[in-house]
């Protein structure tokens, strides 16, 4: 869904692949933590608990769902498409209405197991926790999202009177059911602005007095909780007139860890790229692709650029890491044990334009991580500016098995080859 709030709010963006496009510095958190979080802020959401093992189910549907005769079976993994996905078990669907005597097995069947969807790629994610939800009496479905917005600089609500099927397809066949209002942030959400929202729902049986309380509730905790993404599909009405939040995905601000530890607090590494968990721990910039050629650069926009004289010269860089501008050898030693742990990597390209970076910590970072990993790919080393001659030669004299390029397109050349051969 943040592929259709990206086009809605700004064309600037572009992304290699859809399922990539989660890979942000943003913090991501599972349906029940968001379900759990919207509650403590009034917001209306459907009961419900998590479970980590098949032995927890009975107990839980006892004494949290007794007399229910159907649940809602949902599996825990930080991507969308959950429906829509398949276990790598070759179970199909990572939601389920069940009766309750069939929870127990459907749990077993998600627990433990690899779900894929279009947004996890091929290799999946594993799910260690199922959602179970009392079913709701569902009237209408619609959708419901706020974002920031670059264009107003500032929070923008999108809302539109269909939901729980594929908001982008809704976008292109019915583009007039989608409204957008923004928010002045200074002023807040006003009783205008949420009755715009609601209009835009339209609501057919839902108390509009309190749907709007709903929606500006769900702007306070879009605000005081830092998110740079609240969105619920679907938003819907029951048949005892509420709007309730029956799916929710919250992303919230890296830059604002220091002030919202209780939130941080409930990230969940084994959901991310294990590589990027690593960076991270190292003060790293570092993105995981797909591709061949590790890339070690600093600053930016000339790691950006080696990527694309990468794939000009017929190759696929394995990601994007920014090592900063004044990068300690121990982070260029951890950058490389991060590129070598990548199965995928067939050469590393490592590509330095000093300024306030200094070539010879960057060699010197080069040597030591030769001396506590295996180096068993071919390494190509550009090196330009600052101390640049200390680097060369901290490099020749360790002894070390390097390709040396002239230039940043001399240097992709030779990745590339070395890649294939």
């Amino acid at each position: 869904m943040r592929g259709l709030l990206n086009k809605l709010v700004s064309r600037s963006l572009t992304v290699a692949g859809k399922w990539q496009q989660q890979q942000l510095r943003r913090l991501n958190i599972h349906e029940y933590q968001g379900a759990e979080l919207m509650g403590k802020y009034g917001i209306n959401v459907p009961k419900g608990v998590a479970v980590f093992s098949v032995e927890e189910v009975n107990k839980t549907i006892k004494e949290v769902f007794p007399g229910e005769n159907e649940l809602v079976v949902k599996s825990q993994v930080l991507a969308g498409g959950r429906g829509l996905g398949t276990f790598k078990s070759g179970f199909k669907g990572g939601v389920h209405i069940v009766k309750a005597d069939q929870v127990e097995d459907i749990a077993g069947k998600m627990l433990g197991q690899i779900l894929v969807t279009k947004q996890t790629g091929p290799q999946g994610k594993v799910v260690s926790k199922v959602y179970l939800c009392e079913k709701l009496s569902v009237v209408n479905e619609m959708y419901f999202a706020i974002t920031l917005d670059r264009k107003t600089a500032g929070p923008l609500i999108i809302a539109c009177r269909k939901g729980g099927t594929s908001i982008e397809d809704l976008a292109e066949k019915y583009p007039d059911m989608i409204i957008k209002v923004p928010i002045d942030v200074f002023k807040g959400i006003t009783d205008e602005d949420a009755a715009k929202v609601v209009d835009g729902l339209a609501p057919k049986v839902a108390d509009r007095k309190d749907s709007i309380e709903q929606v500006k509730k769900l702007y306070e905790l879009f605000c005081k909780c830092d998110c740079t993404l609240l969105e619920i599909n679907p938003l819907v009405e029951t048949s005892n007139n509420q709007l309730v939040a029956a799916d929710a995905k919250l992303n919230f601000d890296d830059n604002a860890a220091f002030r919202q530890k209780e939130i941080f607090a409930l990230r969940d590494p084994t959901q991310e790229d294990p590589r990027e968990v690593a960076a991270a721990k190292a003060d790293l910039n570092y993105i995981g692709l797909d591709g061949e050629i590790g890339c070690m650069v600093n600053g930016a926009g000339l790691a950006m650029a080696t990527m694309d004289i990468i794939k000009l010269h017929g190759g696929t860089p394995a990601n994007f890491l920014d090592v900063g501008g004044n990068a300690s050898e121990g982070q260029v030693v951890e950058a490389f044990k991060i590129l070598t742990s990548d199965e995928k990597v067939k050469a590393i390209l490592v590509n330095i334009f000093g300024g306030i970076m200094k070539c010879d910590v960057i060699a010197s970072g080069i040597v030591n991580a030769a001396k506590q990993v295996s180096m068993k790919v071919p390494v190509v080393v550009r090196l330009e500016g600052t101390n640049v001659d200390q680097g060369k030669r901290i490099l020749k004299e360790s002894g070390m098995t390097l390709i040396t390029a002239e230039d940043l397109d001399d240097a992709a050349e030779k990745a590339v080859q070395a890649s294939s051969s």
